[in-house]
């Protein structure tokens, strides 16, 4: 028996994990982004890419300019630290083309008030939280609350 002789499994494995590392060095050579690296751990052409997109989201200061009076009830109401476009939607569109009624945001009537409201053990207790199939049969919060500010009763 030979210094070097093995079991053929040990020559196997030994054969597969050579081909299992060189695939990988292979693959990253030709999958690798060359800007990758460019700013440290970030593909460098990403920044270009991510600042040519046109914006969709236009901030609650846009929503003040023309909603003052809905504003003002907001920023005295529990949700004040909320955006408006996190119920709303996006809104850039319909600051860029108020008389636009395609572009204006959508009144959820369910759905806005349950992402962050239905029953969520891992929220804080201080938290506002519903069941949803036993707080209410209808379909709008809105019955029953005002958005903007939601312990007044309409």
């Amino acid at each position: 028996m030979g210094l070097f002789k093995m079991p053929p499994q040990i020559v196997r494995l030994v054969l597969l994990t050579i081909a299992i590392v060189g695939s990988y060095f292979v693959a990253r050579a030709f999958l690798t982004p060359a800007s990758f690296h460019q700013y440290g751990w970030f593909r460098g052409n990403a920044l270009e890419e991510l600042a040519s997109y046109q914006p969709v989201f236009a901030g609650k200061k846009s929503c003040e300019e023309c909603h003052d009076d809905q504003y003002q009830k907001l920023m005295k109401g529990a949700h004040k630290g909320l955006s408006c476009e996190g119920c709303h939607g996006p809104s850039q569109a319909h600051v860029d083309d108020p008389d636009d009624t395609a572009a204006r945001p959508k009144k959820e009537p369910f759905s806005a008030c349950v992402r962050c409201h239905e029953f969520n053990p891992s929220r804080p207790k201080w938290h506002h939280q519903i069941v949803s199939r036993t707080h209410y049969s209808g379909n709008k919060c809105t019955d029953c609350h005002v958005p903007h500010s939601p312990l007044d009763v309409p």
